[in-house]
């Protein structure tokens, strides 16, 4: 089982230098990789399904990473989740090129259609359409991040005769982690997806949705090119030894715990904590 430490961008660690100093007790702990959310903007007041209150900070997910790899050596560096379908997918594989460049090759690129249609208004985009959008704008990243001249013609981008370099250390491209917890989802992930991160999960539900991966695995095609799929999961409730090994059953690869730490010495205290009493055992 590898450990993931979500959050890593926001409440507290919104403040980079506490984002790396809980990066670098994660790393010293042995998980192997630290994880940011995302929200452009929140509606104001909060309303569902909104997540979270409207004046929680989040930094930007690429700059957040990018201080922190330059300040730690091996953990790796997951957005879980970045929304494509909001984004310009030739300046995100800019910017997430980059971020793999400078970090050493440790992204993890993690991506959802997005579901909170404030958040899209206020962006002025459309919120129809989003995961058929979201696959033409992923193809569009990994011609830009594979291909020799890079070129791509689909029904929501276009491209040709252009170059974009430095293309990413990783080879063919950073992994690719599609999130969400609905058969379409499931579709993605097999279809496209080096792994699947299903969020705020107990053992019970994490099941059901492997159930989900299982049939979408039976509907469509999965390139043999992109392996097994890895399973990534943020768990519900209190993580221990029993509940690990019960996740690690199931065929979970990660386990990527939120802490909702009020202050930078909890969340320090937990990775350590994490780590001597999980992570050295699994």
């Amino acid at each position: 089982m590898k450990f993931g430490l979500f959050g890593i961008n926001m409440g507290i660690a919104s403040n980079p230098d506490v984002a790396v100093r809980v990066a670098q007790a994660a790393e010293a702990a042995g998980f192997e990789s630290v994880w940011t959310g995302e929200h452009v903007v929140l509606p104001d007041p909060q309303a569902p399904p909104s997540p979270l209150p409207p004046h929680h900070p989040m930094l930007d997910p690429s700059v957040a990473l990018a201080f922190i790899a330059g300040q730690t050596q091996t953990v790796r560096l997951g957005t879980g989740i970045i929304i494509l379908p909001q984004r310009n997918p030739l300046v995100l594989a800019k910017e997430l090129a980059s971020l793999d460049v400078v970090s050493g090759g440790r992204l993890i690129f993690g991506l959802g259609i997005g579901y909170l249609k404030p958040e899209f208004d206020a962006l002025g985009i459309p919120f129809s359409h989003k995961g058929p959008r979201s696959i033409d704008y992923l193809e569009a990243m990994k011609a830009v991040w594979t291909q020799d001249k890079p070129a791509h013609q689909g029904d929501f981008v276009s491209f040709g005769d252009i170059q974009a370099r430095p293309q990413p250390v990783q080879k063919p491209h950073p992994p690719v982690v599609f999130g969400g917890h609905t058969p379409q989802a499931y579709e993605r992930s097999v279809q496209h997806g080096n792994g699947w991160f299903g969020f705020a999960l107990d053992v019970e539900a994490t099941a059901t949705c492997l159930d989900g991966l299982k049939h979408a695995a039976q509907q469509v095609e999965r390139p043999a090119e992109l392996g097994s799929l890895e399973i990534s999961v943020t768990p519900k409730g209190r993580l221990d030894a029993d509940t690990v090994k019960r996740f690690a059953d199931l065929g979970v690869d990660r386990l990527i715990p939120f802490k909702a730490a009020k202050t930078e010495a909890d969340w320090i205290d937990y990775a350590k904590q994490t780590g001597d009493e999980l992570i050295g055992r699994s």
